[in-house]
C-alpha cells in the first residue's frame, strides 16, 4: 500500500541498511465506509517493501496481497518495481518503472489481470526542512487493450521526529489515461486519476511500528463508476527486518 515511500536517495541517509525491508499489515475498512460500491468486504492487505541503493543509484518494488477473496483468501495480488540511476553529479535521476497485477472476483472465482503499466522518466531527490524528498516525471504506457500514451507526476516524502519515535511517509501520483478503458471504446479524450496514501507511524522499536495510511483518491477505487474522491483510512502494523 505504501507504494514508493523508500525511493527518495535521501531516504537511506535517515534510515540504516538493516531498514531497506519492511512488511506491514494493515486492516481496511472501505465496505464499512462505501458500502458495496468500493467492496463487498473489509479485508487486510500485507505488504512487503524492498529498497537497495548502491554505486550506481537505487531499487524499490514492493508487493500487495489483499485479503479480500472468499474465506479471506488472497483476492488481489499488485506489485511495482522501479529502478533510478545515478549519472556522475547530474542532479536528475534516469527512472524506470513497471507495476501490474492479479485479481480473482469474489464470489465467482473467475480471475483478471490489472493491465501493466511501463513508466520511464527523471527524479529529481531533495530534501524540504526534516523531509526527504523524491519527484519524478515519467512517460507512462498503459497497456490496455488499447494502449494509453501517457504521464505520470509522483512525489514521495518522509520524515522523523521525537527522537525517530514519529515517522510520516507518503507518497502522490497524478496521472493519465484514456477514457475508453473504462468509458467504452467509443469514449475519446483523456482523464486525470489522483492517488495518495500518507502514513503515520509510531515507533515502539526500533523494528515494530504501530500507525496508519490515509488512501485518498479520485478516479482511482471503483473506475467504472462515476468520478468520486474517496477517503480510506487503515489500522497498521509495520516490522522491519
Amino acid at each position: 500500500m505504501s507504494r514508493k515511500i523508500l525511493l527518495t536517495i535521501a531516504l537511506f541517509c535517515v534510515i540504516s541498511a538493516t531498514h531497506s525491508q519492511n512488511l506491514q499489515l494493515h486492516f481496511d475498512p472501505r465496505n464499512s465506509l462505501y458500502g458495496d460500491e468500493v467492496s463487498g468486504v473489509n479485508y487486510l492487505t500485507a505488504t512487503f517493501e524492498f529498497y537497495k541503493p548502491d554505486k550506481w543509484g537505487n531499487t524499490f518494488m514492493f508487493v500487495d496481497f489483499d485479503f479480500s477473496f472468499n474465506k479471506a483468501n488472497p483476492g488481489l495480488v499488485y506489485g511495482e518495481i522501479a529502478r533510478e540511476f545515478k549519472i556522475g553529479d547530474f542532479p536528475l535521476l534516469p527512472h524506470i518503472e513497471y507495476n501490474g497485477g492479479l485479481g480473482l472476483v469474489r464470489g465467482t472465482g473467475s480471475g483478471f489481470s490489472i493491465p501493466g503499466a511501463y513508466l520511464a522518466g527523471f527524479g529529481y531527490p531533495f530534501q524540504l526542512g526534516n523531509f526527504y524528498m523524491n519527484t519524478y516525471l515519467a512517460y507512462k504506457l498503459n497497456a490496455f487493450e488499447q494502449a494509453s500514451n501517457d504521464v505520470q507526476w509522483t512525489v514521495t516524502w518522509n520524515a522523523s521526529f521525537a527522537g525517530n519515535k514519529l515517522s510520516l511517509g507518503g507518497f502522490m501520483d497524478l496521472w493519465t489515461e484514456d477514457k475508453s478503458f473504462t468509458e467504452g471504446s467509443d469514449a475519446s479524450g483523456k482523464k486525470v486519476v489522483l492517488l495518495s496514501e500518507p502514513q503515520i507511524w509510531y515507533n515502539i522499536t526500533p523494528n515494530f511500528s504501530l500507525g496508519s495510511e490515509i488512501e485518498l483518491s479520485y478516479n482511482f477505487v471503483n473506475k467504472f463508476a462515476e468520478s468520486k474522491f474517496y477517503a480510506i483510512p487503515t489500522l497498521a502494523t509495520k516490522w522491519f527486518f
